[in-house]
């Protein structure tokens, strides 16, 4: 767990000169998994306020990387979409997600039933550890 949060303080370039935060690349992926998605939708979908995200968006726009345009089907809505730049780091993104989960998807298809089994077994354990762990420093 630890070494996972701070993979993730680590600030990445992914394909453009930016570094982009954990924050910040993961709302860019939001952004090109969807289309037509306003501050709002972004808010509902991080379960956060639509101040929250327009803070997160003035740091991608700063960067070049997202800009919002008006919906032609809603002139009172703006849609926030991501520019070539952006989409750059949209892609490299999703080919660092392939390549660094690809590795362990081929190993965990390579594997027989029972030594599934016993990395289940391990990582219940491992969990149960660190639940009573927790509970202990309350």
């Amino acid at each position: 767990m630890a070494l996972s949060q701070k993979l993730e303080k680590v600030p990445k370039k992914f394909g453009t000169q930016e570094l982009l935060s954990h924050t910040e690349i993961h709302l860019i992926e939001i952004i090109g998994d969807s289309e037509n998605l306003s501050v709002t939708d972004i808010g509902k979908h991080l379960g956060i306020t639509k101040g929250g995200v327009s803070q997160n968006l003035k740091r991608l726009e700063t960067k070049g990387l997202s800009f919002k345009e008006i919906d032609p089907e809603n002139l009172s809505r703006s849609i926030v979409k991501l520019t070539t730049k952006g989409l750059t780091a949209y892609w490299a993104h999703k080919h660092w997600h392939e390549s660094m989960d690809g590795g362990f998807l081929k190993y965990l298809e390579a594997l027989k039933p029972g030594e599934i089994e016993t990395i289940i077994q391990f990582m219940e354990r491992v969990e149960d550890f660190l639940k009573r762990r927790i509970q202990s420093l309350r």
